[in-house]
This record gives structure tokens, C-alpha cells and sequence, in this order.
């Protein structure tokens, strides 16, 4: 007998490299590469692209193209344009970028959340409430990332109380989409399903998305272990774009390829060319001067050049 959960048959991949996986790069990339790459990812056939982040330039330098970009690139019917908005003036220039979705952010973890903003949760999380309004006076979609929701660098292990308390916040703020994010990496499948649950009880499932960092190589296994609580959104990023800032060394965000190739092989459903995937990772690449952290992306590049 088989007592296996019934996983999803479809999920949306949300691909965040253009903008959570570039935005740490020490070197700086162009406008013009930046485009590129969404372009080509939108041609890959991703539902939703995160593209953009409006915040200070002087924090972020390397998105201060943000507006640059989102002006220029081709824009794809079915393809959702996504921007990262931590004020009211991030989200005017969002609106006038033409985003269709803008992201605000809170963390599960108070020591997280006081040594990068120097402000509680409850304060940092009432500061957006001004940008969700906006966003629903100008009927653009709001989605909302919880970060440190599986461990914090600072106060190491983060309840399931915490979490759902955020996730209860940014419910009420209205938002349409909650991200869980392991933003160190540190979760195991186990682990990984009991929060996704718990957040599903505090919000719907189809509106929970799983945010996988792949530091200690547990990625995919909590992506798996989240499909079988019902999780259908997904992150990730192309050619494993992104490091992660809390472990020297790291790896970041799970490759967009190890993925898709994995739901491949599940039979589960994305829309989302491989192949295509493939050539933007290598195009992406080969721009930052280094090879992609995808093992699929690798593998299936190898095998092309071998044939």
C-alpha cells in the first residue's frame, strides 16, 4: 500500500537571479547584461521574474540600474515583472517601472531584525503598511518575504511561534504571496515541514512560497519535503546566483536548473523551458568570469558539448 503524500502537478517557479542573486556581486554588471538575462529568462517561459529592487543605491549599489532595466526589457504576456520596495519612495519608483508585483520584507528572528534595520519586527513590518496600501489603491499585486524563518545568524534557532507571527503580519497587511525563507541555509527536510505547515495554518497554502538556500546542500531535499506538505511556489535563482552573506564562502540560492530538473523528473509541471535555462545560466556565467553553481546546469551543458 501506498502511503506516500500526493505531491503538487504543477508549481511556479519564481526566478529571483536578476535581482537576489546579482545583487550581492562585487563586480559590476551593466544594464545591458542585466536585460539580457531577464530577457532571457522570460523567453524561458518563468510565470514570475523578480527584476528589480528600488531601494538605496547606496546600500545596494548594484541595483541602482533598477529603473534603467525595468524600462528597457521586452515585456512577455504571462510573465509577472517583480520589485523589491522597502519604502514608499522605492514603491513610486516601482510604479513607475511598471512592476507588476512589489515585495516588502520582514524577519522571523528580532535579533535579525534589530542588528540589519535597528528596529523591532513589529516596527519594521508597520513601516510597509503605507506600501501596502499603495499597492492595492493601484491594484498591484503585494507579495511579502519572511526571512531568518528557519535559523537566524545572531540568535541561532528561530520558533514556529515567530514565524507565524510575521506571516500573520503580513496576512493582515493584505499581501498575496508570503515567501518562507531559509536565509542561511541551515534547514533540513523535517524542520522544513513543520514550518511550512505551521505557516500554512496561518495562511493560505497555494499563497506559501519556499525560499531554499543550498549552504549545507539541503536544498532540494527541502524542496521535496515541501512539496509533500502541498507547497506549489518555488525560488531559485539561475546558475546558483547569489552567495550567501552569513556563511564565508557558500553557496547561496538553490540553482534555478537542480530544480526544474528535479521537478522534471517528478512529472511536476512548470512551464519552464530546461534547456533555455540552461543557456541563461551559461550566458550569465560567463559574464561574471566564473563557472555557474548549477550541477544540472553544468552537467547538461557538458553533455551538449560532448555530443
Amino acid at each position: 500500500m501506498n502511503t506516500q503524500p500526493a505531491l503538487p502537478k504543477s508549481v511556479k517557479i519564481v526566478e529571483v537571479g536578476p535581482r537576489d542573486g546579482l545583487q550581492n556581486e562585487p563586480q559590476w554588471v551593466s544594464a545591458a547584461v542585466k536585460i539580457e538575462l531577464v530577457e532571457r529568462l522570460a523567453r524561458a517561459g518563468f510565470p514570475n521574474i523578480e527584476a528589480a529592487s528600488f531601494v538605496s543605491p547606496k546600500w545596494v549599489p548594484q541595483m541602482a540600474s533598477s529603473a534603467e532595466v525595468m524600462a528597457a526589457i521586452e515585456r512577455r504576456p504571462g510573465t509577472m515583472y517583480s520589485a523589491l520596495t522597502p519604502n514608499m519612495q522605492g514603491f513610486d519608483a516601482a510604479l513607475a517601472a511598471r512592476a507588476g508585483e512589489v515585495v516588502i520584507f520582514g524577519s522571523a528572528s528580532e535579533a535579525f531584525s534589530q542588528k540589519n534595520i535597528n528596529c523591532s519586527i513589529a516596527a519594521s513590518i508597520a513601516r510597509f503598511e503605507p506600501v501596502a496600501q499603495a499597492a492595492k489603491a493601484h491594484g498591484l499585486r503585494l507579495r511579502a518575504s519572511v526571512s531568518c524563518a528557519f535559523g537566524c545568524p545572531y540568535q541561532g534557532a528561530v520558533s514556529l511561534d515567530a514565524v507565524a507571527d510575521v506571516v500573520g503580519r503580513m496576512r493582515d497587511l493584505g499581501c498575496d504571496e508570503i515567501d518562507i525563507a531559509d536565509t542561511i541555509g541551515v534547514a533540513t527536510p523535517r524542520h522544513t515541514q513543520a514550518v511550512m505547515a505551521r505557516a500554512a495554518a496561518t495562511f493560505r497554502l497555494d499563497g506559501i512560497a519556499g525560499h531554499f538556500h543550498d549552504t549545507y546542500g539541503q536544498a532540494l531535499a527541502n524542496i521535496y519535503a515541501s512539496l509533500e506538505v502541498g507547497v506549489q511556489i518555488f525560488h531559485a535563482s539561475v546558475a546558483g546566483l547569489g552567495g550567501c552573506p552569513y556563511a564565508k564562502g557558500a553557496t547561496g540560492n538553490v540553482a534555478t536548473e537542480d530544480v526544474i530538473y528535479m521537478l522534471n523528473g517528478l512529472g511536476i509541471h512548470t512551464g519552464v523551458d530546461l534547456d533555455q535555462v540552461v543557456e541563461a545560466g551559461l550566458f550569465i556565467s560567463e559574464q561574471l568570469g566564473r563557472k555557474g553553481a548549477s550541477r544540472a546546469g553544468n552537467a547538461l551543458a557538458a553533455k551538449r558539448t560532448n555530443l
